[in-house]
């Protein structure tokens, strides 16, 4: 039985969140560092924008810790998640730990920026464009250079939890 709920105002953060819990979505880590040492945050807004030139997007909350460094950094690295890395992305999901704290395995580029390591694949980007969106800021970047891992299954969010295709 499908139910569809329709309503004449707008629809409210409770009932959104609720229907994006429908929507399967991949798994990604942003790191950066804007010279206040490493910062890191998982995120499931991540999107490809154009091929030509590489551009991708993800959004960020206005209030989480890792905006400040984000919107003073030039560039940034996001690590696309495998099967096999639920526990980071919990990591990285999680306020007030240290992320980059034990087990988190991770060295620095020779440009500076945090890198996860062994992430399906990771992406250095030059931050190009942010846009205040409600509650979030949307981050445009460019990829500068990317290095791929072995094929594996993807992580992918859905209605709360990680789960291995």
């Amino acid at each position: 039985m499908t139910v569809i709920v329709s309503r004449p105002t707008p629809v409210d953060a409770a009932l959104f969140r609720q229907a994006f819990r429908r929507h399967a979505a991949g798994v990604a880590v942003v790191t950066t560092d804007a010279g206040r040492g490493a910062a890191g945050v998982t995120v499931t807004s991540l999107a490809s924008l154009s091929a030509e030139p590489p551009l991708l997007s993800f959004s960020v909350a206005a209030t989480g810790s890792v905006w400040p460094h984000l919107r003073d950094a030039d560039t940034a690295v996001i690590h696309l998640l495998g099967a096999e890395h639920t526990a980071l992305a919990q990591t990285f999901a999680t306020s007030g730990i240290d992320r980059f704290g034990a087990p988190t395995r991770w060295r620095r580029l020779p440009t500076g920026e945090p890198v996860l390591q062994d992430a399906a694949a990771w992406l250095r980007i030059s931050i190009e464009h942010r846009h205040p969106a409600g509650g979030s800021h949307l981050v445009i970047g460019r990829v500068e250079e990317a290095e791929l891992a072995e094929e594996g299954a993807p992580l992918l969010y859905h209605a709360g939890h990680y789960h291995a295709l």
